[in-house]
């Protein structure tokens, strides 16, 4: 009986040794590797800090998402490939938060969402497209033509428009914001005169907007799409496809290559 106990006590004596043993290497594994971490952090070399990436936040609807582009790139896609050579030894971080049928009001209520307030303050370089949801409806607006409705979700546009750029610089008054205007997709139908019209006059509405705000530029893509827009559509006639993102990116870039020059000799 007493060998028994005598047993059963070693037994227990020699396995809370293990579990002591056990318990002191891995909190010498856990506090080494978090020393580890905060040497790596503190020790960072002071050039190495000065070439951070450039963070670029991408906004909007299913233009900004890159729909109708097979490589899935989109022009936010494109536009940063091109840049990255321009921008060595720095980098590019890409957020690409555009939603596919997204509109102004929607856009309005994202940016009040503490996640994307987050990244707006970190973004360097803000990308949009807005607009095309609230005008064409998906085609009916214009295909179902009513001038009154136009007007009135054109103002309605127009105070959500400038409460989004309201709120973005709330948030970050250093970023650069370039808004993408309109083409129309449906330039080769009937009463293109009408649509083409309507269609300038909501770009314009939106440069007037865009001019309110420091360092907020708008980009026409009209004229882009204006000669041969079935080359440069996808096939539900409305998105851009491949050929299409390029000619946008194509006028996009060179006017962050030019705002990010201009700032390095500020």
């Amino acid at each position: 009986m007493k060998n028994s106990i005598l047993r059963i006590s070693t037994t227990v004596a020699v396995l809370l040794t293990l579990l002591w043993i056990f318990g002191l290497a891995w909190t010498i594994q856990d506090s080494t590797f978090g020393k580890a971490e905060e040497i790596k952090e503190n020790t960072a070399p002071a050039e190495m800090k000065q070439t951070t990436d450039i963070t670029v936040l991408a906004l909007g609807d299913s233009l900004t998402r890159g729909t109708g582009d097979e490589t899935g790139q989109g022009y936010v896609g494109i536009v940063t490939e091109q840049l990255k050579e321009e921008l060595v030894p720095r980098g590019i971080t890409v957020y690409n938060l555009g939603i596919n049928g997204q509109d102004s009001s929607q856009l309005l209520q994202q940016l009040g969402q503490k996640n994307i307030i987050r990244q707006v303050k970190e973004a360097d370089i803000i990308l949009m497209t807005i607009g095309g949801n609230d005008l064409f409806q998906g085609g009916d607006a214009l295909l179902d033509f009513n001038l009154e409705n136009i007007i009135r979700t054109q103002k309605q546009y127009v105070t959500n428009l400038e409460q989004i750029f309201t709120t973005l610089r709330e948030q970050n008054i250093e970023a650069t914001i370039f808004i993408l205007g309109l083409y129309n997709p449906f330039i080769d139908l009937e009463h293109n005169d009408v649509t083409n019209n309507i269609v300038r006059e909501w770009n314009y509405s939106t440069q007037n907007v865009a001019g309110k705000f420091e360092k907020v530029v708008f980009v026409p893509t009209f004229d882009l799409f204006q000669l041969s827009v079935n080359d440069y559509l996808y096939s539900d006639h409305f998105h851009p496809n491949q050929a299409g993102y390029g000619l946008i990116s194509n006028r996009l870039a060179p006017l962050i290559n030019w705002e990010k020059e201009a700032e390095a000799y500020e």
